[in-house]
């Protein structure tokens, strides 16, 4: 009788080690789950937050400057988010051309690019000028958020 009572007692204390060990592993688990939810929550809100419009008129001849080779467009932020007015933050890309010359600055003395503030983005194009008389397709990229903005030189 001894014997079947230290046997059962070995497999319940193995059983309660083995429960224990799933318990563990399955509360790390759903940690890192909750975790990982968490983060992409708050990029979402982020990139929810973020809503832009290229405001300038694809019909005006001031978009592109045939002399500079600069072309100018205004993106007025749209979201509830502030976002930051620096070139490294703005994705640009004219005709397919990734643009590295770009300078923004920020529209009517805004201390900061908040919600209904507008940026001027100027692309040089002086190493690649822009030919006269076509069509142009520009894209802006902000968090996320990309417009496109279609004008003729």
């Amino acid at each position: 009788m001894a014997s079947v009572s230290a046997s059962h007692l070995i497999l319940f204390i193995a059983s309660m080690l083995v429960a224990a060990s799933v318990a563990g592993i399955l509360t790390e688990s759903v940690d890192r789950l909750g975790g990982a939810l968490q983060d992409q929550g708050l990029r979402l809100s982020e990139d929810i937050g973020t809503d832009v419009e290229i405001i300038s008129d694809s019909g005006s001849s001031t978009v592109y400057d045939g002399t500079s080779e600069v072309v100018t467009i205004y993106v007025k932020n749209t979201g509830s988010e502030t976002l930051p007015a620096r070139s490294d933050t703005v994705d640009v890309f004219v005709d397919g051309r990734y643009e590295t010359d770009v300078s923004v600055s920020l529209v009517g003395g805004a201390s900061s690019w908040r919600s209904a503030e507008v940026v001027r983005l100027q692309i040089d194009r002086s190493d690649a000028p822009l030919a006269t008389n076509e069509d142009h397709r520009l894209k802006v990229v902000v968090n996320g958020d990309e417009e496109v903005f279609e004008f003729r030189t």
